[in-house]
């Protein structure tokens, strides 16, 4: 699909992944939807890009229907694009050394994480699926945000690994089923990356972390994160899958 001319949706899109895809969609020629819980973020890189911003609480089923419809009215069209960055990323044993259990931080995590991409998937869909196919047959694509942590989550990430990986086991079922709809269903699975959570960390602790990577040695780009959304969109022939983008990274434990 070509991006350029199309409408897209970015929740999360305020900062870090979010708001580099939300940059780079913008710069090959989208109209984008900055989705995101921070009004003034979400503000700022909407109006850097002359898009639209629209605030919302992904975890919330109706906010978002109500709030993916806002971007559609104010975008003058369904979004075709939609990309799900939102998400949080707390640690927490599951009982952690005083005995005290992390059973809020888990259904919140998943609550955002999870059902959050669910929700924002689920009513973009809804709508995608009335548009007219493109020459190519597709009627949008959609790419969630999973993790390295699907696959090798570290202690004291069980809720956040659950969640990823819900999200890249949902992708190939999801592909499927709307597949006759002519929309392709994609998740990314980044590794470790300069973002806001990252951007906190002392320096020394950021130079071991990157230490650990094998190839490029450092942290990932955000941008580089965009680019592999945009790779996505324009073939045809991604569908259905969970791509890791981690300089080879495994976690250790």
């Amino acid at each position: 699909m070509l991006i350029d001319g199309q409408a897209a949706l970015v929740s999360g899109g305020g900062s870090g992944l979010g708001a580099a895809t939300v940059r780079h969609l913008a710069e090959r020629g989208a109209r984008v939807a900055v989705l995101d819980l921070d009004r003034d973020r979400a503000g700022a890189v909407a109006a850097e890009v002359g898009g639209v911003a629209v605030v919302t609480d992904v975890g919330d089923a109706d906010d978002v229907d109500a709030a993916i419809g806002e971007a559609m009215d104010r975008l003058g069209t369904v979004p075709r694009i939609v990309v799900n960055c939102a998400g949080i990323a707390p640690a927490a044993r599951i009982v952690g050394r005083d005995g005290k259990t992390s059973i809020e931080v888990f259904e919140r995590t998943l609550r955002v994480n999870l059902l959050g991409t669910y929700n924002v998937m689920t009513h973009a869909t809804r709508r995608m699926i009335g548009l007219a196919p493109l020459e190519t047959g597709e009627r949008g694509v959609v790419v969630n945000t999973a993790s390295v942590a699907w696959q090798d989550g570290q202690a004291g990430q069980s809720a956040y690994a659950a969640s990823k990986g819900a999200i890249a086991a949902m992708c190939l079922p999801a592909a499927r089923e709307f597949a006759r709809s002519g929309i392709r269903v994609m998740a990314i699975a980044p590794g470790l990356f300069h973002t806001p959570m990252m951007e906190g960390l002392p320096d020394e602790v950021t130079a071991r972390i990157a230490a650990d990577i094998p190839f490029p040695p450092r942290l990932g780009e955000p941008g580089e994160f965009a680019r592999l959304v945009a790779d996505i969109v324009a073939n045809p022939f991604l569908n259905g899958t969970t791509i890791r983008l981690d300089g080879a990274v495994r976690l250790p434990r």
